[in-house]
C-alpha cells in the first residue's frame, strides 16, 4: 500500500505524466528529455529522481550516461537484486499510460520530438556502419551467408511451432541483430554488451523496429546484473571467441536462466585463420565441437547435438544447452 501511494503521488503532475508516456516508447537520457520537454535540466532531474524512487521509472547507468525507461519491477530489492515480478507500482504505471488521451496536443508534440531524436540515433548508427562496413564484410565473406545462420537460430529456438521465447536475453548483443530477429517472439527481451558504441547501434535498431518490450544494457557477461532464473531463453551469437573464461561466461548464463531454459551458442568451429586474432581481437581460433559441449555440461547444461553450417573457410556451429528442470536438479542432488 505504501509503495502504491508513493507511486500515485509521484505520477500526479503534468510533466511526470509526459515523462511516463515518453519512457513507455523509448529509454531516454536527461538531456534528451530536456530537449523534448523544453524544461531545465535541474527540473527534469528532480522529476526523474522522484519517479525512480517511487518505482515508476527504472534508471540504468551506461558509461557517463544515465538512461530512464518505464519500470517493470518496482523499487524493492531482494538480496541486492531487483525482484523479477512486476510490482503494483509498475502495473499502475502501465494503467496510467493506457488512460492517457492519444489526441492530447502536448503528448503528440512530445512524441514528434521523440521521433526526431530516434532519427538522429539512426543516422549515428548508419554512420558507424559506413565507417566499419569494410572489415565486417571481410569477416562475413569467410563463412556461410547470415540468412542461413538466422534461419538456423530461429529453428533451434522453435521458430516452426510459434512458441514464445518468454523472457529472452541476448548476451553480447552487438548491433542488436538477434534482438531484431527474435524480439518479436519474446514476452520481453534484453540485450547486453560491454561496448557503449555497440549499444548505441543496438538501441537504434530496437527503436527502428518499434520493439518497445526490448531493451539494451551495458553489462559484463561474467557478472550479469539480473536475478537468478530471470530469463527463459538466452543466446550468445559470435561472443564466445572473445571470452577469456568461456566456462565462467556459460555458468553466469546458466545462473540467470530458469529451470528448463535454453542457451544457444553460435560461433566458429576451430580454424587456423590467424588474422582474426591479430586484427579482430578474437581470443580463440574457433572451438572444437566436443570442447564446447563439455563446457556446457560443466556449466550445468544438458548439451544437444551440434549443428554445423558450412560455406567458406569458416564453419559456423550451433551449440544448444538445456538447463535441467527443478525436478531433475532435486533428483541429481539426492543421488549425490
Amino acid at each position: 500500500m505504501d509503495e502504491l501511494l508513493q507511486g500515485l503521488r509521484a505520477a500526479a503532475e503534468p510533466t511526470r505524466l509526459r515523462v511516463l508516456a515518453l519512457c513507455a516508447h523509448a529509454e531516454l537520457t536527461v538531456s534528451e528529455l530536456v530537449r523534448i520537454l523544453g524544461q531545465s535540466q535541474p527540473r527534469v532531474s528532480r522529476h526523474l529522481k522522484l519517479m525512480v524512487e517511487a518505482g515508476l521509472l527504472a534508471r540504468y547507468q551506461e558509461g557517463n550516461w544515465a538512461r530512464y525507461r518505464l519500470a517493470v519491477e518496482g523499487p524493492a530489492m531482494t538480496g541486492g537484486r531487483r525482484r523479477a515480478r512486476p510490482s503494483a507500482v509498475a502495473r499502475f504505471a502501465d494503467a496510467v499510460i493506457d488512460l492517457l488521451p492519444e489526441d492530447d496536443p502536448v503528448l503528440a508534440r512530445d512524441l514528434e520530438r521523440l521521433e526526431t531524436i530516434r532519427a538522429e540515433r539512426d543516422r549515428a548508427a548508419q554512420n558507424y556502419f559506413a565507417r566499419n562496413a569494410a572489415q565486417w564484410d571481410r569477416i562475413r565473406a569467410l563463412h556461410v551467408d547470415e540468412t542461413e545462420v538466422n534461419q538456423a537460430l530461429m529453428r533451434v529456438f522453435g521458430g516452426d511451432d510459434g512458441r514464445s521465447l518468454g523472457r529472452f536475453l541476448d548476451i553480447g548483443t552487438g548491433t542488436g541483430r538477434v534482438l531484431e530477429l527474435l524480439g518479436p517472439r519474446a514476452e520481453s527481451a534484453v540485450g547486453v554488451d560491454s561496448s557503449s558504441a555497440m549499444l548505441a547501434i543496438a538501441r537504434a535498431a530496437v527503436d527502428r523496429a518499434h520493439l518497445t518490450h526490448c531493451q539494451v544494457r551495458q553489462a559484463d557477461m561474467y557478472q550479469l546484473p539480473f536475478a537468478d532464473a530471470a530469463f527463459d531463453s538466452a543466446c550468445m551469437h559470435m561472443v564466445l571467441h572473445f571470452a577469456d573464461e568461456p566456462v565462467q561466461a556459460l555458468m553466469e548464463a546458466g545462473r540467470v536462466l530458469a529451470p528448463g531454459g535454453r542457451l544457444v551458442l553460435i560461433d566458429f568451429e576451430a580454424h587456423n585463420l590467424a588474422e582474426l586474432r591479430a586484427e579482430h581481437q578474437h581470443r580463440w581460433p574457433g572451438f572444437e565441437r566436443e570442447t564446447v559441449r563439455g563446457w556446457l555440461a560443466e556449466a550445468g547444461f544438458a548439451p544437444h547435438p551440434v549443428e554445423t553450417l558450412e560455406g567458406g573457410p569458416l564453419t559456423v556451429c550451433l551449440w544448444v544447452g538445456e538447463k535441467p528442470a527443478q525436478s531433475q536438479n532435486r533428483a541429481l542432488g539426492a543421488a549425490q
